[in-house]
């Protein structure tokens, strides 16, 4: 395939994707549609256009979303974040579905730390109650609680963590066999004591903070 036919075949499929939306069709995967929305708001908070973004293994949901100042996706095994950091330094580091998979997510939060610009940002979203998909490996499970304190002890402050989550009983019983849409009928009622989808937002301190 060429790379025109390639971006006419990416252009309809955002062209039907934005159709369905806007008739009331989630296209996310039900997990995931709550965090999006309340991560996507954050990042225009925050004004995409001036971040330089790092995304750890990316995929194409953010920066299909936002215009930002520069974007750069990393990939495993040419990049094990678990065991490396990149020599430069970002304005916004995304981690999504990726830190359940890693074997040594501390080594990874602490290289996440280090590869932020100070007053940088990192949004990490992981499952919990979800069922055990190997990609390679699956290795872990966060509650807001657990993710908090795996940040902090990865350098960020107490105070400059924001968690959040998600999640219902249907969404955990349709997902028991293959990833599921929320579509038309996916309900968004978050009961807490059965999150899907577990995230936070963490501020690496500024230099003059640090000191």
């Amino acid at each position: 395939m060429s790379l025109v036919q390639l971006r006419s075949r990416r252009e309809l499929k955002d062209r039907l994707r934005r159709t369905l939306q806007a008739v009331g069709y989630e296209t996310d995967d039900w997990v995931r549609v709550v965090m999006y929305r309340d991560a996507f708001a954050f990042i225009r908070g925050l004004g995409p256009e001036k971040l330089d973004t790092l995304e750890i293994s990316g995929g194409v949901q953010w920066r299909r979303e936002f215009g930002f100042k520069s974007y750069l996706s990393t990939e495993y095994p040419g990049f094990d974040v678990c065991a490396e950091t990149l020599p430069q330094r970002f304005d916004l580091i995304i981690a999504d579905q990726i830190f359940e998979h890693l074997k040594w997510p501390m080594r990874a939060a602490r290289n996440v730390y280090t590869m932020l610009k100070p007053g940088g940002y990192f949004i990490i979203a992981t499952p919990f109650l979800l069922r055990v998909h190997a990609s390679p490996i699956d290795c872990n499970r966060w509650t807001e609680t657990g993710l908090s304190c795996l940040l902090q002890e990865a350098g960020f402050a107490e105070k400059d963590i924001v968690t959040n989550s998600w999640g219902n009983r249907s969404c955990v019983q349709a997902n028991f066999n293959r990833w599921q849409k929320a579509g038309f009928l996916g309900s968004l009622k978050n009961e807490p004591n059965f999150p899907v989808m577990v995230w936070a937002f963490a501020r690496k301190p500024l230099e003059s903070q640090e000191q």
